[in-house]
């Protein structure tokens, strides 16, 4: 096995150390994060799972589940109760595709696209929470981080 380097017994055991580990400071900042949300998302009633299916709504205005899962990385068991909840509060309708009865279309109402202005502090809230803990960042670092966090969720798939 020439050129292998085998793990001596304290390696394999480091490797189990956490600070070893990317996976955790990736699930607790996620974590943070969306705690940080909850207050701005909380007071338009709202949760963070609905908000970013709603910023996907907004952008395409008709979309079908499968394809608005793809792009959520979200699973019809997670998607399907976030897109009854926002059909119960007005803000989509969900249809039957008239090309092929399989797929599931969920359409921006008028009240969702109206609902969108109230949403739209939401960023800017979210900035300034980070700006008072210091977290300023440029619009280049925040290019390259989330191109950084896109390229390992691309190759997890």
């Amino acid at each position: 096995m020439k050129g292998i380097h085998m793990a001596t017994e304290n390696e394999k055991e480091d490797l189990l150390l956490l600070d070893k580990q990317l996976c955790f400071p990736l699930y607790a900042c996620a974590r943070k994060i969306v705690a940080a949300y909850h207050p701005f998302l909380k007071a338009l009633g709202l949760t963070y799972t609905q908000y970013v299916t709603m910023m996907v709504i907004w952008e395409k205005k008709e979309i079908s589940v499968h394809e608005l899962g793809d792009i959520l990385y979200l699973d019809s068991g997670t998607l399907t109760p976030v897109l009854k909840k926002l059909e119960s509060f007005g803000y989509i309708e969900r249809h039957r595709s008239t090309i092929d009865e399989r797929v599931v279309e969920a359409r921006l109402t008028e009240k969702g696209q109206a609902f969108k202005e109230e949403v739209s502090k939401v960023p800017e809230q979210m900035r300034c929470y980070l700006s008072e803990r210091n977290l300023n960042f440029t619009p280049d670092e925040i290019t390259a981080f989330k191109g950084e966090l896109y390229k390992m969720l691309d190759h997890l798939v």
